[in-house]
Formats: structure tokens, sequence, C-alpha cells
């Protein structure tokens, strides 16, 4: 096992010095370091991040952030000078818009830990004697320009602020907000109680306890759990799934804490009590998996995001260790898998989202863990993070954020947090306690890992008023056994206990999810059923999955837009088991169905090159994820159209002289997509065309259609394959009886006209020449299909797993809640919660054009060309959408 020395120590001291040097030659007096590039990231001169840069508040964050992480690494001169020039160089009155919740643990908890090493110092008499409390001070002005965000009815902050002008006031640019999280608003009580005991003034505590009182009271009062996101004026439940992960986590934390930190029984009876609901709920050892609110008897994702990593940390001042030995193996597992935790993965392990921005989480729950244990297995664990970080991560101005921990890119990216937390909670894994300035045990850790003293218990003790309308759920003494403080040794007999709870997971990852693996036991055990089936592997033109289906209470719905909805009515399952299965079903379609949102294709073109379009007639064509990717090919796939024989083209053609070297027309229906191209591909074609088999559908009101393939590899593939609905395949149909010949581009994008052949056909005829360049100023007229979404179906008759409506109504029973539910999902929109989920295509921007024609007849226009009017003429309306969709390249 690894010494402080060799690891934690040599990670620590040369990592933070190589990084703390790189931060202030490379970024001061920036926010961040991006390491990539070895320059700051500087909010307004870097592309924006959307909601991620409201951390950066051009207050030097990294360096704040960093302070009292180089006091504990023995950095006490680099730390004294980094004090001087925080005092000396950050503004806090910046005209920027920050967020609160950040703000508050990286920069108030920053200077407020900085403030208590530095008294700390002081009081040895070694150095830091100059010191008058300057941190204290600029930490008293954060708080007074962070107050504003609490003038609501509720007491609940807004989630962002103007660091110069506060809210609502029109240069402020923010204070219209009508949301925030339960963790935005529930992570302040350390903060603001800590900067109101160490100056006196009570008015930052109590309204963070205003906060946390109105969370409380609008728990879910037949759960005792608590939402995502809330109402900050009517205190309403706008996520309604509930979680120990992302939004909720440090909400649950802080009350744990504010109870050690500050002495109110309050908060951890309200701890407790939630913390009964979480295991009773959400806790499915290993896994934590979001419920509802109203049914947490239902999961409400088959995903997990690696910010719950700290809940086993939490449990451990809890005092409740097996369950987090159980889920620290499961995370450790993950991590041994991909390097990194992912910063999402799902229930059977797989990763959900692949971004992994050097998060701390798991690192800190190590340390609680090892300190409850004295385990030497979670030093190898550490010691595994610092490796990983070392190989995978470091870059020669410091460590880089993982993009993708499947392939490893990196993200030039570097968050404070990482300095703030990672490096605290490795250092002191690997620490004794003499290795350190201080007594650790005197200190308690912020979300942020600052270091508040637990002095501040007995000091300027605030006269807020208890919520006295508070009721707490009626708990057995065991609750409250094991919490903080812990004096009790844990494992008195049993010295291998940890060991004995971790052996059963340690191959957790390589199997399929044990939670599944006991449903299917139970199942099969119980009434001979087949494990259940899982959204992904269902087929809607299986007959066996149609039938578990209807055992299951779904319904499946042909819609006359060619989608499919599901519907489940728990009460019409076979039986309870078989209504929870269908529950999962249509859960994990919704998760399936979002999912694959964020894999489509973009739009593709077929364009009619032929006489008399020469171009000017492109349709919008949905893709395929399978065969020929046009976006890579230049020149895509140009020919003359013909049927296939049979028109559906499910059986080997009849007719392979006509189709070779040509563009195959196909119907919808019948069979899979992929099987139609291996067809036409067999029979010689250039490329295929499926126009939908249902009547009078148009990329006008439909989302685009995106073909998927059938399950199995489709790498055979090789020739184009692109989808039309009715409307825009009508134009193909019509433009074959009229002209027999039609040749057209298969493309990602439109290309240029034939702009000679066109004038040579076109040159007897000025009114025809006029008539086009007023139809589109860039001589090409195309067909609109544009939608903000695109469906994916996988298999020909009429089914799409990105593309389905799913509803369900719960089953009255007394595994299932008795209220009924119902969810609609459609391609264009998938809500993250319970109740009702709908996704609506974009409406079109549809305006009138007028096309001025001469109203003298030109002798010389042919029968063929008089032909196009009419279609001219339907166009007419659309010709201003057309011009619309130009404007993204198609």
């Amino acid at each position: 096992i690894p010494s402080s020395e060799s690891v934690g120590y040599s990670l620590g001291m040369y990592a933070i010095s190589h990084d703390h040097q790189a931060e202030q030659e490379h970024a001061y007096p920036a926010d961040e370091l991006m390491p990539l590039t070895c320059r700051g990231r500087v909010r307004g001169q870097e592309p924006s991040r959307g909601d991620v840069d409201d951390a950066l508040g051009k207050f030097s964050l990294t360096l704040i952030d960093t302070l009292d992480t180089l006091v504990l690494l023995h950095k006490i001169e680099e730390f004294e000078d980094a004090v001087k020039k925080v005092i000396k160089d950050v503004q806090l009155d910046n005209d920027i818009v920050v967020s609160v919740f950040e703000t508050n643990i990286r920069v108030l908890g920053g200077l407020l830990g900085a403030h208590s090493m530095a008294i700390m110092l002081k009081d040895q008499g070694k150095t830091m004697q100059w010191y008058d409390d300057e941190l204290l001070y600029m930490a008293k002005e954060l708080g007074y320009k962070l107050l504003p965000a609490f003038n609501t009815t509720s007491g609940l902050p807004y989630p962002r602020v103007n660091l110069k002008y506060g809210l609502r006031r029109p240069e402020a640019r923010t204070g219209t907000e009508t949301e925030t999280c339960t963790a935005c608003a529930g992570t302040m009580i350390l903060e603001f109680a800590a900067l109101s005991r160490f100056t006196g003034e009570p008015i930052f505590e109590q309204h963070a306890r205003k906060a946390l009182d109105f969370i409380w009271e609008k728990r879910q009062r037949s759960s005792n759990l608590v939402g995502v996101t809330l109402n900050i004026h009517t205190g309403d439940w706008v996520r309604k799934d509930s979680g120990v992960g992302a939004g909720i986590d440090s909400y649950y934390e802080y009350l744990m804490k504010a109870y050690v930190l500050l002495g109110d029984d309050d908060y951890l009876e309200r701890f407790n009590t939630h913390y009964a609901a979480i295991m009773k709920y959400i806790s499915q050892p290993p896994l934590l998996l979001d419920v509802h609110i109203h049914k947490p008897m239902l999961n409400a994702r088959s995903w997990m995001d690696s910010l719950l990593a700290f809940f086993p940390g939490l449990q451990v001042l809890k005092g409740d260790i097996r369950p987090a030995i159980e889920t620290h193996e499961m995370l450790y597992q993950v991590t041994k898998k991909h390097n990194f935790l992912p910063e999402a993965f799902t229930t059977d392990f797989r990763v959900h989202w692949a971004q992994h921005p050097l998060r701390p989480e798991f690192a800190e729950s190590t340390y609680f863990l090892f300190k409850a244990t004295g385990d030497p297995y979670y030093l190898e664990v550490g010691k595994s993070i610092i490796d990983n970080l070392n190989k995978y991560a470091r870059v020669p101005c410091g460590f880089a954020a993982v993009k993708d921990v499947r392939t490893g890119s990196h993200e030039d990216r570097m968050d404070s947090f990482f300095l703030a937390e990672m490096f605290k909670y490795l250092y002191l894994l690997f620490s004794e306690k003499e290795d350190l300035y201080f007594d650790i045990e005197d200190y308690i850790f912020t979300t942020e890992a600052h270091l508040l003293p637990l002095w501040l218990s007995t000091s300027n003790r605030s006269d807020s008023k208890k919520n006295l309308t508070s009721d707490y759920t009626e708990l057995d003494d065991s609750n409250f056994d094991w919490s903080c403080p812990n004096t009790q040794i844990l494992f008195p007999n049993d010295p291998l206990y940890a060991q004995n709870v971790r052996e059963p997971l340690k191959n957790v990852v390589d199997k399929s999810c044990p939670k599944a693996t006991i449903r299917m036991e139970e199942s099969s055990g119980a009434s001979g059923l087949k494990p259940p089936l899982r959204a992904r592997d269902f087929m809607a033109n299986n007959p066996e999955h149609l039938e578990i289906l209807k055992k299951m209470g779904v319904s499946l719905i042909h819609l006359k837009d060619g989608r499919v909805q599901l519907v489940q009515h728990a009460s019409q399952a076979a039986s309870t088991l078989d209504a929870e299965d269908g529950l999962r079903f249509m859960q994990e379609m919704i998760e399936l169905s979002s999912q694959q949102q964020k894999e489509q294709l973009p739009p593709r073109a077929v364009q009619i090159v032929s006489h008399p379009f020469f171009g000017r007639v492109v349709l919008t064509a949905g893709p395929a994820q399978f065969g020929m990717d046009l976006s890579k090919d230049d020149a895509g796939a140009r020919g003359f159209v013909v049927k296939a024989e049979p028109y559906n083209a499910c059986t080997e053609l009849t007719n392979p002289g006509i189709i070779k070297g040509r563009i195959a027309l196909m119907q919808r229906g019948q069979c899979m997509f992929a099987e139609k191209a291996r067809n036409i591909q067999k029979a010689g074609a250039l490329g295929g065309i499926v126009i939908d088999d249902n009547e009078g559908s148009s990329s006008d009101t439909a989302p685009l259609f995106q073909m998927a393939g059938d399950g199995k590899s489709t790498d055979d593939i090789t020739i184009p394959m692109l989808f039309l609905f009715s409307k825009e395949g009508k134009i193909i149909l019509d433009a074959m009886q009229e002209y027999q010949e039609v040749e057209v581009m298969l493309s990602d994008k439109a290309k240029d006209r034939d702009l000679e052949a066109e004038h040579s056909e076109e040159k007897s005829s000025v009114e025809d020449s006029q008539t086009t360049s007023e139809l589109d100023c860039n001589g090409s007229v195309t067909q609109d299909g544009s939608s903000e979404s695109q469906e994916s179906r996988n298999e020909d008759p009429d089914f799409s797993q990105s593309s389905l409506s799913a509803s369900t109504d719960a089953a009255a029973s007394e595994s299932l809640p008795s209220d009924q539910q119902h969810r609609t999902v459609e391609s264009s929109n998938v809500g993250g919660e319970g109740g009702e989920r709908t996704g609506e295509p974009s409406d079109q921007m549809q305006k009138e054009s007028e096309v001025e024609q001469d109203s003298k007849p030109s002798a010389s226009k042919d029968t063929k060309t008089q032909a196009m009017d009419p279609i001219l003429a339907d166009w007419k309306e659309d010709i201003e959408a057309f011009e619309m969709m130009e404007k993204d390249e198609l």
C-alpha cells in the first residue's frame, strides 16, 4: 500500500504546486485555467458554454477556491502570497450575472475557508501575523451582494444575481427566472450561517434558514421526498422526480452538516426523515434510482448521474455503513471499466453521458469510507484514482477534463472544484495525523470541501425562530443511532465486515444489473414468465412482443401520420407483476426516445436535376442510419428513378435489369428498411428512395423521418437510402408520369443546378427565365421540411421508437399507486419529469410570397413547361419557407 509520501504527498505537493503555478503563470487573474491551450478562461472572451459559465464572475475563481487547499498541503508561503493577491486584486462588484449557488459554495465558501486557515495560522504565531480579517470583510461584501436574490415571497433565492446591480433593474439582466433547483436553494446554510457567526450579523443565517424551512414544508408529505426543481414564488414542484444526484444532492448533505456545525436538532430530524424515505424508495442496493415524489414506487429514469457518488460519504457521516460500502463498490467497478465515472450511466452500467469533468465526489466517499473502516482496500481505490488522473488527464498545463471516457478525448477545461476538492480528499486519504498543520477533526467540509471550524456552533448564535409548524415523522430510535458525533467503534467483532459486504459486488458491472437478475428469478419462479421485455429489444412487427405488451396492459395504436402510440392501462394487465413490467417498459421507452433524439442525423436532399427542373426542385428527405453516409460523399448519388417490383421491395426484385444502375423507388411497409435496401442493392441499384404509404403525409406537418436499421449489422449496405413523405414522393411520381425519364441527385444538401443545360433549354423563353429567377434569387426551389426534431423508426410497419407517443395509467393494486398517471412522448421533446410529456413538431414559418409573372403569355412556351404551372402554384405559399430552409444549407 502506498504511503502518504509516495502517493498522496507526491500527487498533492507536485500537482498542486504545478497547477497552482500554471494557473498563476497562464491564467491569473482569469477565473479558470484552460489546460490544453495554457491560457485563462475569461467570460465573454471564450465561446459561451451556457449555464456552466454562470460560475465565472471575473473574481479569480480558481485562486479563491484553492486557498485552503494550499494550507492543507503545507504550501504556507504560497497561501500567504495568494491571500495578499486576492486582497489586492479581486473585485466583487463586477457587472456580471452569476449563479447564486456556485458563487456561494465556491467564492463565499472559499473566502470563509481561507479566513479560517488564516486565523488558525495566526493563532499558531508562525505566519500571517499581518492578517486583519481582510478575507472576512470580502466575504461579508459578497454576502450582501447575494442577499437580493432572496427577495421572494417564499424566501427561496433566485438562481442568478448581478454582482453590481442585483436583480430586476434593466441593467441587471436577470431577475425574471421563476424556477430553481432544490440543491441551489438548499445549499446556503453552512456558508451563510458561518458568515453570520464570524461577523455577528444574523441576517445571512436567517435567510438561508428560511429557504430550508420552505423546502421542508413543500416536501411531498406521503413520501417525505423532494423534487428536483420548484417555483421560487409559489413553491410548486416543477420537476417531480427525486433522487440523491444532480439538483438535490447537497440539500440532504447540508441538512446533516448544518446539525453538525450549528447543533440544531431540527436539521438532524429533517435529515433523518428524508433519509428514511431515501432508503425506502430510492436506494435499491447497490443502485440509487430516481423516483417520482407522488409515486415513489415508480422509477423516474433508468440511469444515474455521477454526482450521486457523494452519497456513500454522507452515509458514513450518518453511520449507515453497509449501503455506503455497496454503492461505493458499484461506483468503483464502473470507474475500473471506464477509467473515470461517466457523467451518467445506465442501470446496466453502459455510458449514458460520456463526459467526466474531473468530479471529486467518488474520491470524497473513498476518503470517508477509509476513515470509517480503516480498510486498506480504500487506499488501493485512491491509488487507482491517482493513477488514472496521471495517465489520462494530466497535460502540460494541468489536468484536463475528459470529453468522452470511451475515447479518452480531452476538453480544454479544468474546473476550480478539481483543485478545491479532489486534491484535498486524495491527500487526506493517504495522510497521517502528524502530516497536517491542524486537527482536521476540528473542521467540517462544505460541499466544495472548504473548511469551517466547529467552534462556530457556540459563536454569535442566531436568534431566528424555529419553524414551529414543522411536524416530523415518528421515527424509530435506530434512525438516530450512529449519528454524528460518532465515537463508537463501527466493527468491534468483525474487521472483515467491509470486505464481506463488497465481495458479492466485485463483478457487478461485468454482469447484468443485479436488480434485473433478481427480478428475473422472482418472475420465473413465481409464474414461469420469461424475462421482462426491454424497450430497446421491442419490435412492433414481432407477434410475440405484441402479445407481451398485451399482458402488460400496453396497447399499440397506429396514428394517421404514421407514428405509433403506446398506451398502458395497468388495470388491464394480466397480473400485478405484469403491470409493474409495463410501467418499467414505458419508462424505458421514454428514456430510449430521449436518448435517440440526441443521435439524430441531419436531413438530406433529393434534387430533381433533369428537364425541365434542372435542380430547382429540392425535396427534404429523411436520412438512414445505415448505408452510404452522404455527408462524407460530396458527389452524392445521381441517377434516373424507376419503381421497384414489387413496389414494397420486400422480396427479391423481378425487374433487376431495369433497376441496375438506377435509383429505386419503393413504398414503405411490409418489411424492415434494411431488408428493402439489401434487395435493391442486390439488383444493382445506385440508391433507394422509400416513399411513405401514409397518404397525405408531408414534411410540412410531420417531424422528419429517420430510418433505423433492423437491430443487426448493416455494414453490408453500401448504397444511400433516403425517405420521402407522401406529398414529396408524389412530386417525383407525377414527374415520372409526365416526363418518363426523371433524374435525381441524392445528397446531404442541395447542389448547384446545371445552369448551362438550363440556359440551352430555356433561352427561347424569356418569360420562363424571369419566372424562375423570381421564384428564388439563388435559382433553387427547395421543398421545406426542416423541423426541429426527427423521428427514428427502426422497422417498417409504422413503428418508431423515437416518434412514439407513450402513455400510461398506474394500476390500482397493492404494489402500484392507485392514482393515475398519463405520459406522452414524441420525438421533438421529452420532458424530464412525470406527468404529461409532449413534444410537438416545430411550427413552420409560413408567409405569403408573391410570384410575379409576365401577364403576356409566351408563344414559345411548350406544353411540358405549361404542365409545371399547377406545381408552381402549389408551391406559391411555401416559397418563403423554402428560402428559410436555404439558410440551413439544404
